[in-house]
């Protein structure tokens, strides 16, 4: 028997780089709403949050107005950063406005079709869970899901916006079998120290594994689980008064948590001529549909591109060994039925919709929300027939 350990972690909505996709998120949304001629909106917001200061960048070409001071107040407010005592607060926070135009130079080539820049997307799906996703990612954002919810339902009253969860499981063989630890980071308030006022009460760290961990995690987890709770001891000083933000710094949590490899390229803040998002987006729609259709139980997929020009430059899978037919075939099937231009792409997906703020928590993947058109496998039963005549 082959054993091995693999490991996914996923942030929730109060870190600061999450924060900062929220908002670049939500800027793009306001200007896909607002602009009356969103094909020639171009949008690439970048975020950057510090203790007391946010600033919003990067290069924005539309129509529309949206108040960059408001928006992203409110977005803070509903992360949840609303009093002091959190180290930071939708009211007294700064905020800086630094965002410009984009360059003539891109737009021409942008304009007529081509993708927005040049460089490398990803896409994956297997049969490890019912959304067709890797299991240590998938519950890992199960386990920040919980946190929120468990926070904003007043359930445990002492937890603060910042969270993060990591998951590794046990496989045997390339099965997975068990969980072997669980971690959780959850800011609180001090009522939950003990004497010493350096850590966590054992009751409040039961409390945070029964309430969030147990739940979730159940059939997966046994009695030699290993949980680390807030393993410093306490997490009172979180979210940016702790640690700086950026848009795009968790761009494996956004994807599949390490299970395939990435291009790079982050998601938030770019309108879909940006190949980086939507091209990604694609590629998992395609893996997505070709897993469905019983063509491979494992699935990853590779487009590259260039700016300016539509097509892309190589299309590349790997079905690791589990394919019914030929990697060439899949490769054959996937130019024949999918139109991979960005273009193609936008039409395909329907992504000039403002429905981005939403995919900047939890996992751009793996979501059976109606907003999120890549997760449909409305073409597995095409696929499968093609399959057949090739």
């Amino acid at each position: 028997m082959r054993k091995h350990f693999f490991t996914s972690e996923s942030v929730g909505t109060g870190h600061p780089d999450k924060v900062c996709d929220q908002i670049s998120d939500g800027v793009l949304d306001e200007v896909l709403k607002l602009d009356p001629n969103k094909e020639r909106s171009r949008v690439a917001c970048e975020t950057y949050v510090t203790m007391g200061l946010l600033i919003v960048g990067g290069e924005i070409t539309t129509t529309a107005y949206v108040d960059i001071q408001k928006l992203a107040r409110r977005i803070i407010k509903e992360i949840g950063y609303t009093h002091p005592k959190y180290g930071f607060d939708y009211e007294t926070c700064a905020i800086i406005n630094t965002i410009n135009s984009q360059s003539p130079d891109i737009a021409q080539g942008v304009n007529t079709g081509g993708a927005g820049d040049q460089g490398i997307m990803f896409g994956y799906a297997c049969r490890e869970t019912e959304e067709l996703m890797p299991l240590p990612i998938t519950f890992a954002h199960k386990l920040v899901k919980r946190m929120s919810q468990v926070r904003e339902e007043s359930i445990l009253k002492y937890l603060g916006p910042d969270c993060k969860s990591q998951v590794t499981f046990e496989y045997h063989n390339g099965i997975a079998k068990r969980i072997d630890s669980v971690v959780l980071a959850c800011q609180h308030t001090h009522e939950i120290l003990d004497k010493t006022g350096k850590h966590i009460t054992q009751k409040a760290r039961q409390e945070i594994i029964d309430v969030v961990a147990k739940p979730i995690l159940k059939g997966w987890i046994d009695k030699d689980t290993k949980y680390y709770v807030n393993q410093t001891g306490k997490f009172i000083i979180g979210g940016p008064q702790s640690d700086t933000g950026m848009t795009g710094r968790k761009i494996i949590v956004d994807t599949y948590g390490g299970s395939v490899p990435h291009g790079g390229g982050a998601f938030s803040g770019k309108d879909p001529t940006k190949v980086d998002r939507s091209a990604a987006y694609m590629c998992r729609y395609i893996a997505k549909n070709i897993v469905a259709a019983g063509l491979a139980d494992e699935l990853m997929v590779q487009l590259s591109y260039v700016i300016g020009y539509a097509e892309p430059l190589s299309v590349f899978v790997n079905a690791y060994g589990t394919g019914k037919i030929s990697d060439e075939k899949i490769v054959q099937l996937i130019r024949e039925n999918f139109d991979l231009t960005p273009r193609g792409i936008i039409n395909s997906l329907d992504l000039l919709r403002p429905i981005y703020r939403k995919t900047a928590c939890f996992g751009h993947f793996g979501r059976n929300e109606s907003d999120f058109t890549w997760e449909n496998t409305n073409k597995a039963v095409i696929l499968k027939k093609a399959a057949g005549k090739i």
